[in-house]
């Protein structure tokens, strides 16, 4: 794997750090995520990086084996282009149900690149 692809996956595993460390308890309900602006635009700021980064990774190798990566990429066009259609409810899901499985997959390829480092000091 290059450098510019690894590097990509580590802006993802931040990304998604980051995010984490929004929710410390690990409780927030949709409603409380509505209810915070600040949280949102948070949320969404590190969701735009998460597809970026994805993009670039597509860029240097098309075939890259993330299940969801054009649909990644396809919610950050819609975040930074389609900021007016973009719901709280899809967000909410996309948290609860893809992050976690994208956690999974970003995880497994640096471990067996052999560059599984801690990130929570970066």
């Amino acid at each position: 794997m290059n450098e510019k692809v690894l590097k990509s996956l580590f802006d993802i595993k931040i990304a998604m750090e980051e995010i984490d460390s929004f929710f410390p308890s690990g409780k927030l309900s949709l409603a409380d995520y509505k209810s915070k602006l600040l949280l949102k635009r948070a949320v969404e700021r590190n969701l735009e990086i998460i597809g970026e980064a994805m993009n670039r990774i597509l860029k240097e190798n098309p075939h890259f084996p993330i299940g969801s990566a054009v649909r990644i990429i396809g919610l950050r066009n819609q975040i930074i282009h389609g900021y007016d259609s973009v719901s709280d409810e899809n967000i909410w899901a996309i948290l609860v149900k893809h992050l976690p499985t994208l956690r999974r997959e970003v995880e497994e390829i640096i471990e067996n690149s052999g560059h599984g480092i801690n990130t929570a000091n970066i």
